[in-house]
């Protein structure tokens, strides 16, 4: 019997604003997927701990602050240094387009901007954890 998807939903860095993360963190519940969310104000460290402890596929991390350019790479190198190559890395938040291809460039798979729509995160979630895990969903 496979085990559902596994994500972290996460809020790091200094930013509170955690109505988003919890709309998203019930879409994927709903969906059917294990959800685990972190609260606010957690540190990458914390957030990739968190998803190793879980065992998790995924790690979903939300961002309003401005801290986007230096939270997602810290915590993709992390993951790295963690093993975690066969988990997947996604945002959304407030995030300039400018910057979008940074973020890929240092191990974000996709960034959310707001009016994505649940459907698209969640579908985006099966697909890519497929994807990166070599499973079925």
């Amino acid at each position: 019997m496979k085990r559902p998807i596994r994500v972290v939903v996460a809020k790091a860095g200094l930013d509170g604003h955690d109505r988003g993360a919890k709309v998203v963190a019930r879409a994927l519940r709903d969906a059917g997927m294990e959800v685990i969310y972190t609260g606010v104000h957690q540190t990458p460290e914390q957030v990739v701990e968190t998803a190793l402890q879980e065992d998790a596929d995924a790690i979903g991390v939300s961002l309003l602050s401005g801290a986007h350019n230096y939270i997602f790479p810290r915590i993709a190198e992390l993951m790295r240094e963690k093993g975690m190559d066969d988990a997947l890395l996604f945002g959304g938040g407030i995030i300039p387009e400018d910057d979008i291809a940074f973020l890929r460039e240092h191990g974000v798979d996709r960034v959310f901007g707001p009016g994505a729509s649940l459907e698209e995160i969640v579908g985006y979630v099966r697909k890519a954890v497929a994807e990166k895990r070599g499973i079925s969903v």
